[in-house]
């Protein structure tokens, strides 16, 4: 099912964006399987984590496919985070695991044991992952567990919390994790309707409401907010958490969503699209 949505433009915090779907080229005869997430790096290529093979798939800019990796080492795509130094996160959910690579592909290294959940503790199904500025991995996790747990930057496993409800600090579904710019651990906490926020050490600041199973997290440079829940539609919050956007640019809602440097928004569709919608900032 492949629906052109390129001749319509949406609004978020005062821009204007047109809508580019389906975005990125595939060679003939390739498809693109259920589009879990997607990150992009710092030379702004796109890395769309798919459920199928290859399960990364690289774009350039303008969205041309340059590269493609991955197969045979990851069972269930999830989340995905590209870091400062470009190392490529990969959470390979059902295998209980996460990834980090090279941006051709080769593993730098591994967190969790492959095939070994832990009920409680890293990992049972997890999610996401993302990393602080002061180096230290923050995941959440996810479908067996209800946490987030903390990694040094050397992958030594730090602290965890959260547990299974709705009050400050428990989890129903921590399904995405992002660390903004103001050192602030913000959580989708999906079942509950909201987005968790902590300091690095695992203590509640807040939380935001007003959505409808959050799917995923993206924090500009700037500090603003981008979450998509299953509305569909895509919102858009200031640092200090008040809305300043809100729109509909896909179809099913998106189970992952990206920026790159040049204001461009990306957005993964699953199952039934199976496609990446770009938002162009004009």
């Amino acid at each position: 099912l492949t629906i052109m949505r390129d001749d319509l433009v949406v609004t978020l915090g005062g821009q204007t964006y047109a809508i580019e779907c389906p975005w990125g080229a595939l060679p003939d005869g390739q498809t693109f399987g259920p589009v879990s997430q997607l990150a992009v790096d710092s030379r702004d290529r796109v890395y769309v984590f798919q459920r199928a093979n290859p399960p990364v798939l690289v774009f350039d800019p303008d969205g041309t496919l340059v590269d493609s990796w991955g197969e045979g080492l990851l069972s269930d795509a999830h989340g995905i985070f590209i870091n400062r130094d470009d190392l490529v996160l990969l959470v390979d959910r059902d295998a209980h695991e996460i990834l980090a690579c090279e941006t051709s592909g080769a593993v730098r290294f591994r967190l969790g044991q492959r095939h070994r959940p832990r009920f409680n503790e890293p990992f049972n199904h997890p999610t996401d992952i993302a990393q602080a500025p002061n180096g230290d991995y923050y995941v959440s996790d996810g479908y067996g567990n209800s946490r987030v747990h903390c990694f040094a930057a050397d992958g030594s496993f730090r602290f965890s919390w959260g547990q299974p409800g709705d009050g400050p600090g428990e989890f129903t579904t921590p399904h995405a994790v992002w660390v903004d710019p103001a050192e602030r651990v913000l959580v989708a906490d999906r079942e509950n309707n909201r987005v968790q926020l902590f300091d690095l050490k695992g203590q509640f600041i807040e939380a935001w409401t007003d959505f409808f199973h959050p799917m995923d997290i993206y924090v500009d440079p700037a500090g603003n907010v981008f979450v998509t829940d299953q509305i569909p539609r895509l919102s858009m919050l200031s640092p200090d958490g008040t809305l300043i956007g809100r729109c509909r640019p896909v179809l099913f809602g998106a189970h992952g969503v990206g920026g790159d440097t040049a204001g461009n928004l990306y957005l993964a569709e699953t199952a039934p699209l199976n496609c990446i919608t770009r938002l162009r900032l004009l």
